[in-house]
């Protein structure tokens, strides 16, 4: 979907260069040279945008739930880390982009949702996605929310990053993490508090072409991935008027869970023994939370995360 509408921002741009509207191409262009770095300086979220009513209907179309499960102090900032990434991210755009959910459940604290910095490069695309709340996952720009003083503030990463979007199989619950401790290193050197979350039915919203690691879809998909910057899994779901084949995800619910806030304390040199120390006790606490939560959104006793 995000494809979809950078795919319609840029054939927008495309027209006004080629039509009678250059003048205003060259103008935005201009526009997108001054305000270049916005989306590593904490965007420039709209509250109209993040309220709008089709964002309502999104939301009650699955439905997406937003679960707390300990309260987050506000004097704090904090470093959430959302699994899985799934293929639409849905939970993560529903919970944290739009609707009160967060804003009730977790009063002072202001969400930032983490996305590839590829996105802000597309014109008019990047104003709505930052009128959302969402900014650059660079270091850069997450140093600057988890920097902000008096707290209050909350950097959503999607952990897994677009490689897991090739594991969004319905049923899968394998996490690309073992590798991936740069978010570890942001949290120490901030002080900012890890909080896991687990978003249950995320990965059953599309079905994606058989693709197990060593097939050649896979390693296509993998080669792409690496050139591009971003996956390209094949999936599939329903249609407007029939429920065999489309591109409109699957009704299923969404229960995206927010578990406990893990401290940590402000080290801006940590050693690669604590970096590994942080990030054995995060994958602790995020199998504890799957474990607790997973008979209450149909996960079967004997199934657990896999983590890779």
């Amino acid at each position: 979907f995000l494809y979809l509408a950078a795919q319609f921002c840029c054939g927008f741009f495309v027209i006004l260069i080629l039509g009678n509207f250059w003048f205003l191409a060259v103008l935005y262009l201009l526009w997108l040279y001054l305000d270049w770095q916005t989306p590593c300086a904490g965007g420039r979220r709209s509250q109209w945008v993040r309220s709008w009513t089709v964002w309502k209907y999104f939301r009650e179309y699955f439905p997406i739930h937003l679960i707390k499960t300990s309260d987050l102090n506000p004097n704090h900032n904090y470093l959430l880390g959302f699994h899985p990434h799934g293929v639409l991210v849905a939970g993560a755009f529903g919970n944290f982009c739009t609707g009160p959910s967060f804003k009730n459940l977790f009063p002072g604290l202001t969400p930032y949702l983490h996305i590839m910095p590829i996105w802000f490069g597309c014109p008019f695309f990047r104003e709505y996605v930052m009128s959302a709340g969402m900014v650059s996952a660079s270091k850069e720009s997450v140093s600057y929310v988890l920097n902000k003083e008096g707290g209050g503030h909350a950097s959503v990463i999607v952990i897994g990053g677009a490689e897991e979007s090739l594991n969004a199989h319905p049923g899968s619950l394998t996490l690309n993490i073992l590798k991936r401790k740069g978010f570890i290193k942001m949290a120490l050197k901030h002080g900012a508090h890890l909080v896991p979350v687990f978003s249950f039915g995320e990965n059953e919203l599309f079905k994606q072409v058989a693709n197990p690691k060593g097939s050649w879809l896979r390693n296509v998909q993998e080669k792409l991935q690496k050139i591009m910057g971003f996956a390209l899994p094949l999936f599939h779901a329903r249609g407007v008027f029939q429920y065999s084949f489309g591109l409109i995800p699957y009704r299923q619910p969404i229960h995206t869970v927010v578990g406990s806030p893990i401290p940590v304390k402000k080290n801006l040199n940590p050693t690669t023994e604590e970096i590994d120390d942080l990030h054995a006790l995060y994958l602790q606490k995020l199998r504890q939370l799957f474990e607790e939560h997973k008979k209450n959104y149909g996960i079967p006793e004997h199934k657990s995360l896999i983590f890779e």
